[in-house]
């Protein structure tokens, strides 16, 4: 029974948010509940010790074991009673009594925002030409240098024209002498004409003078043919540019032999203006072709982390490519400095469209759930509550969207431990990041 009496009294002690010994409190810690628990407890015990009560009378009251089991019982009832009363044990408070969480928060603003779209690009020359000879010949001289700029009609090689020339020269020698040939048919012709008028010859022989200038003249057309042909082909032996632009590697060298059906003796590339080709999802196509009805969109690329260039969009391919599900476009840029290079890699943005009164949140205060994605919405009492919303585009680190008010304040870090209901507080100092989405 002792033994009882002095777990009950263990019991009330640790149960008592008071800390210290109960004996050694000042009065700001005074209990008056647990004196007086102690106090009945002591005098139950010297009723088991002596088998009598203590009072005020003298000789001291005897009583039964009965009675020291009742009170026994109802100094238990007391100790549960008095535990009740202190209410639940410690670590066990609501929510409105933890301390608030510490969180950073934004609100949510109306915008007019682009919407940007970005590729991988590379630099391509909107001209290049592979220089091959039309005919077959030995290369006599080579006019240009590697990585220089030419003009268009600029002389780049010279070949071996010398029987070319000779061609030409005999061609025209033809050309002479059967024009010598027609003018004494001509003359013949003329002296038969006048023989005829006068009735001494016959008109047979008019006839025949006639037929021998008609095929004379022929025979000067087709020489003067030959002569036009043999020059063309002398010309051949002068390789000039077709386009301005830049020449790259030369492949052959006096003495070489250039061939039609070979390597190309050398490559212009058009570097001003200067292409970039690029490609995008199909579902941009339509966005693209209603924003900017006559196709010249401005495109962006950049170069390095302080150049960019802004160009227009010239080419958008007729033919999407199936296995990818994107199609190709090129914009043109001005290029007078050589920024670009062909075959060069480029970052593209291009704003496919404009959202007009949207309502804008970081990207990080939404919070991907099973089902949807929602946002903590932090109340006038400084609780949060848990707001279901759609994205309709993310982009610079912010967040287009659905089903959420302007003015809204959502909690954009320290979102981990939070659930309905929590009362949070507004952190000044940066808390650790999240990422753009939390996924729970």
């Amino acid at each position: 029974m002792k033994l009882l009496l002095l777990v009950s009294a263990s019991y009330v002690l640790n149960n008592n948010d008071d800390t210290g010994s109960v004996c050694d409190r000042n009065v700001a810690g005074f209990n008056p509940v647990v004196y007086f628990f102690l106090f009945i407890l002591r005098y139950i015990c010297r009723i088991f010790q002596f088998g009598r009560i203590y009072t005020f009378q003298n000789p001291p009251m005897r009583v039964s074991y009965k009675y020291s089991l009742i009170l026994a019982g109802l100094a238990l009832i007391c100790s549960a009673g008095y535990v009740g009363m202190r209410g639940k044990p410690p670590g066990t408070s609501t929510v409105s009594e933890q301390a608030p969480q510490m969180v950073r928060t934004s609100i949510a603003e109306q915008k007019t925002v682009p919407i940007t779209v970005f590729a991988n690009g590379y630099v391509t020359a909107i001209n290049t030409v592979d220089v091959r000879p039309q005919i077959q010949n030995v290369v006599r001289q080579v006019h240009v240098l590697e990585g220089q700029d030419v003009k268009a009609n600029q002389l780049l090689f010279t070949l071996d024209d010398r029987s070319d020339t000779s061609g030409v020269d005999k061609a025209r020698a033809q050309l002479a002498m059967d024009k010598a040939n027609l003018n004494d048919a001509e003359m013949v012709l003329k002296r038969n004409q006048d023989l005829l008028a006068q009735k001494f010859v016959s008109q047979a022989v008019v006839d025949s003078a006639t037929n021998k200038v008609n095929s004379l003249r022929s025979v000067v057309q087709a020489d003067q043919a030959m002569v036009q042909s043999s020059s063309i082909a002398l010309g051949f032996n002068q390789i000039k540019a077709s386009i301005s632009g830049r020449i790259g590697a030369i492949s052959v060298h006096p003495g070489s032999l250039a061939q039609p059906s070979g390597v190309a003796m050398v490559t212009i590339s058009q570097l001003d203006p200067i292409a970039v080709s690029f490609s995008l999802p199909e579902k941009e196509l339509q966005s693209i072709r209603a924003s900017y009805p006559n196709g010249d969109a401005p495109v962006t690329v950049q170069i390095s982390a302080k150049q960019q260039l802004v160009g227009k969009l010239i080419f958008i391919d007729n033919t999407a490519d199936t296995q990818s599900g994107t199609i190709r476009m090129k914009a043109q840029f001005d290029n007078a400095k050589r920024i670009m290079w062909p075959g060069t890699y480029v970052n593209v943005r291009l704003v496919s469209r404009t959202l007009t009164d949207a309502v804008i949140i970081p990207a990080q205060s939404i919070v991907t759930g099973p089902t949807n994605k929602f946002v903590y919405l932090v109340s006038a009492d400084n609780t949060v509550k848990m707001q279901a919303l759609e994205v309709a585009e993310i982009a610079n680190g912010h967040a287009a969207v659905t089903g959420l008010t302007v003015g809204s304040r959502v909690v954009i870090e320290g979102m981990q431990n939070l659930r309905p209901g929590v009362l949070v507080k507004e952190s000044q100092a940066k808390l650790p990041a999240t990422g753009p989405e939390v996924a729970i």
